[in-house]
């Protein structure tokens, strides 16, 4: 199922456009997978959006680029603020969240510390993701190798 895009990103402190939210394909992302997200789900209540336990996503994704020497260059608050402006100017009742603190683009070796850390949050439509039927989850058995001697 095709998602259905939103009108903004959040990136970096500035909302930008879906379609202008890009990232360079020597970024240290792209070639070591050097990124930490999360997925949030916000949901339609009488209130208005309300987005799940949010201050304990954002509290994680912090607490994971931490872990992976990503100091987060936002606060707390400041990405709590984002996720709910996201929301709001995408004029979403309900919907999919998707923080992501990733390294772009500077040195092409293996060494992240000199590529910035960059932080996109956007957010849509759920049923585009999930779907509108039942949801069915397989396991599929995979079979074991033998043990090498």
């Amino acid at each position: 199922m095709a998602l259905t895009k939103t009108d903004k990103i959040w990136h970096n402190g500035k909302m930008i456009a879906w379609d202008d939210a890009r990232i360079h394909v020597l970024s240290h992302v792209v070639n070591y997978a050097s990124a930490v997200f999360e997925g949030i789900r916000c949901y339609s209540t009488p209130q208005g959006p309300a987005i799940f336990r949010l201050r304990e996503h954002m509290q994680r994704l912090i607490d994971s680029g931490t872990i992976y020497r990503m100091e987060n260059p936002f606060t707390l608050e400041e990405l709590c603020h984002a996720a709910s402006e996201v929301v709001r100017v995408n004029k979403m009742e309900s919907c999919y969240l998707r923080p992501i603190v990733m390294r772009g683009y500077g040195d092409v070796g293996v060494n992240p510390m000199n590529c910035p850390i960059e932080v996109y949050m956007a957010c849509w439509d759920w049923a585009s993701v999930r779907g509108n039927g039942p949801r069915r989850i397989r396991c599929r058995r995979w079979p074991r190798l033998p043990a090498i001697t």
